[in-house]
């Protein structure tokens, strides 16, 4: 069997080779990246494929420095659509997004999305979302997240290293285009809502770039539950299997300690190594369609520090710095509507300016086109300065 290690070693070449081909130079591997340089453009160019929003002036791919999941400093990759027209004064307002779950393989990252592409199924609905907003004036950066498309695993996830990841792209894109203002929101969705609470949660500093409030749309969470309710094989456990796999890939980057090989059985391990370097949360889909999810872990797996893990990344306990609207379709069976109105009493908790929003017979991926004009009003109104709502 192959071992962490030498999979962490191909797995970092395979990311370089990939950064290369899309940058046409290599992009600066981990070490080389000075900390205290966070957001700081290291090299652009063009959008090859679906991931160009129609709508923009230009767009362009960029690679960027961040902060990783255990501190260090990384190099992350993302796209940057640049409005049509003449910026208003003091620059075209940033709505950096943060995507939903695609997988843990760099083929899955959003900068690299084709027609046909692994993860193109979703991405399409989200491109087509973003796309609505830079036809309304506002600069669109999107990050792939750590580990997407560059060397390293991507802990999927991982609250600080998808903050990081966000604001990061922000100061990139001013890099690239001093048009870009310094007021930015933040939207998100699925498990890029769970990033936008952590955004929003987040110390902001330096003040270079001005966060002003966040969209959360069906933000994941309760997903330490999921290991167990796979486990388990109650009534869905099999729909939640291509989570599983992606949340052990995410873990495993984001601790060492915890080994997803010494827990799950022979039979299963075809589909973590497919998580890991080549199937996307479509094609994980397809490898899991028939496949016992009773059957997925040893009967002697202790799974106590991976739930222990994904428990602490749970939005849980946050407090937010900005107002936030959060959207929730009532017929979506990923993210349930019960799970998020549960998240909102605990945000609640701390902080009243928390809008909600629900939309009648939208699903997961329904709930992007349904709630847009709510999300546009709403950012709109904090431009504006008026008091933001609240449901608390």
């Amino acid at each position: 069997m192959t071992s962490i290690r030498t999979r962490a070693a191909l797995a970092a070449a395979a990311g370089a080779a990939v950064a290369a081909a899309a940058f046409g130079a290599a992009v600066p591997a981990q070490a080389d990246v000075p900390p205290g340089h966070r957001g700081r453009l290291l090299s652009a160019g063009p959008v090859a494929g679906t991931a160009a929003l129609p709508s923009a002036a230009a767009n362009r791919t960029v690679a960027y420095t961040s902060e990783g999941a255990d501190g260090r400093p990384v190099t992350v990759t993302g796209t940057v659509a640049i409005p049509r027209g003449t910026p208003p004064r003091g620059g075209w307002p940033v709505l950096s997004w943060a995507h939903g779950t695609t997988g843990t393989a760099d083929v899955c990252a959003p900068s690299a999305d084709t027609a046909d592409g692994p993860a193109h199924d979703y991405l399409a609905v989200t491109e087509r979302y973003l796309d609505r907003w830079v036809a309304q004036g506002y600069a669109v950066v999107q990050t792939d997240y750590e580990g997407l498309g560059t060397p390293g695993g991507h802990p999927y996830m991982h609250g600080r290293s998808e903050a990081n990841a966000v604001v990061d792209i922000v100061r990139a894109a001013r890099g690239l285009d001093r048009r870009i203002g310094r007021n930015w929101y933040v939207a998100g969705h699925s498990q890029g809502g769970h990033a936008a609470l952590f955004t929003a949660a987040a110390r902001q500093t330096p003040r270079d770039v001005r966060l002003q409030g966040a969209l959360v749309l069906a933000p994941g969470s309760q997903t330490s539950a999921t290991p167990e309710y796979v486990r388990s094989g109650l009534p869905g456990a099999q729909a939640a299997m291509p989570f599983l796999f992606v949340l052990l890939t995410g873990a495993e980057a984001a601790d060492p300690a915890i080994v997803p090989d010494d827990l799950l059985t022979d039979e299963a391990l075809p589909m973590l190594q497919a998580a890991r370097t080549s199937a996307c949360t479509f094609g994980l889909r397809k490898m899991a369609e028939g496949f016992d999810p009773t059957k997925v872990f040893r009967p002697d797996a202790d799974l106590g520090p991976l739930v222990a893990y994904l428990r602490s990344q749970e939005p849980t306990g946050l407090t937010l710095r900005v107002p936030a609207l959060v959207q929730q379709g009532t017929a979506d069976t990923l993210v349930s509507p019960e799970a998020t109105k549960l998240l909102l009493g605990d945000l609640c908790e701390r902080r009243d300016a928390v809008a909600y929003r629900e939309y009648e017979g939208a699903d997961h991926r329904a709930l992007l086109d349904a709630s847009f004009a709510d999300g546009l009003r709403y950012v709109e109104s904090l431009r504006r300065g008026d008091a933001p709502p609240s449901d608390c």
